[in-house]
């Protein structure tokens, strides 16, 4: 039940925050707010309140949520539009674009304050120089030899080593291999052939394949000021975001795998193990998902605040509306295209499990 509780509480988070955002900015534009929806409603399913003539709700569907303000055409596919002052279409290009870029922010913004929140009270951890063993990972080569934390590794195929970047380097060019280590264990030194595994990381601008033995290093944890602790967050943000952009690319581009994208299952797979592990790995998560849904929602795609805020913009430079037609035709593509995006996620994960 953890992977259900905290995949609900985690992607209800990141939602509210995304619709407040588009909340508050429609608000201090003028626009009249008509639905604040955590959840979709679909065939009414939910529950919901009107106060001060917003209909506020929660759908049963819980994967997103939406703000509908009057005269727009979003995700209700509503085309009602009065020309009254607190309409959408009244409103100039930029308060648009305010509007419908104000969910990316605060998403950012959530995971800039949740990084920052992190590092404050964790510090940030330093690698220690040397080649001393700091973790074990379970089940991993390393472990079945019999290294534990604290060992030193000296030297990989008769090569001395004194530091974790030699160790490394040697190792991630050895996928799949046997190899010989050598360590010291207190006054001992110990030797023996071990095998390492391959796995894929991003180095780079290419996914590579390297060697592992699950080994990890000496960490020690510096406590930081608060305005360090804001720097680091702001540069892990900007790490994630950088690091997000280059995984769509490279999928894009072939060099990576439709079947590597996950969807929710995943998503609740990663919470509640997260869960498990701690707040704080918990919160690490819901960061790194709030960036990736900011950066999805940028994408020019009809139905995500990219594609509202690139129509937008096109009015703004033509000085007219697109015809209605067309872009209730685009609108309902986009709701296809999301569709099939959805449906392909879920046969990932699905398959993810059955493997």
């Amino acid at each position: 039940m953890i992977f259900i509780f905290s995949f609900i509480f985690l992607l209800g988070i990141l939602v509210f925050v995304h619709e407040l955002g588009h909340f508050m900015a429609a608000r201090s534009v003028g626009m009249r707010v008509e639905k604040f929806y955590i959840g979709y409603n679909l065939f009414g399913l939910g529950i919901k309140k009107m106060y001060k003539g917003t209909e506020y709700g929660i759908g049963l569907f819980p994967l997103g949520g939406y703000v509908k303000v009057a005269g727009v055409i979003d995700e209700s596919l509503d085309p009602v539009n009065t020309g009254a002052p607190d309409e959408f279409n009244s409103k100039s290009p930029l308060q648009k674009i305010w509007f419908l870029s104000a969910g990316v922010i605060m998403n950012m913004i959530l995971a800039l304050f949740v990084f920052t929140l992190i590092t404050f009270n964790l510090g940030i951890g330093n690698v220690s120089e040397g080649s001393i063993i700091g973790d074990i990972i379970p089940d991993y080569p390393a472990e079945k030899v019999g290294l534990i934390s604290g060992d030193e590794i000296i030297a990989i195929n008769g090569i001395d080593v004194s530091s974790w970047d030699d160790l490394t380097s040697i190792i991630y060019k050895k996928p799949n291999e046997n190899i010989n280590l050598t360590w010291k264990r207190n006054n001992l030194i110990l030797t023996d052939s071990i095998k390492t595994i391959s796995t894929e990381k991003l180095i780079g601008d290419e996914i590579k394949e390297i060697g592992m033995i699950g080994i990890a290093p000496v960490i020690t944890q510096e406590k930081v000021s608060l305005t360090k602790s804001f720097s680091a967050g702001y540069n892990k943000t900007v790490y994630w975001f950088k690091m997000t952009v280059k995984s769509m690319t490279m999928i894009i581009s072939g060099s990576a795998s439709l079947d590597e994208i996950g969807g929710p299952i995943m998503i609740a797979k990663m919470a509640g193990e997260s869960a498990k592990a701690g707040i704080w790995n918990w919160l690490n998560l819901m960061a790194i998902i709030s960036i990736n849904l900011a950066f999805l929602n940028l994408l020019p795609i009809p139905g995500l605040d990219g594609g509202h805020i690139f129509f937008t913009a096109i009015e703004g430079i033509i000085r007219r509306d697109l015809p209605l037609r067309l872009k209730l035709g685009i609108q309902q593509v986009g709701m296809l295209m999301l569709l099939s995006l959805m449906v392909l996620v879920i046969y990932n994960d699905i398959s993810r499990l059955l493997n």
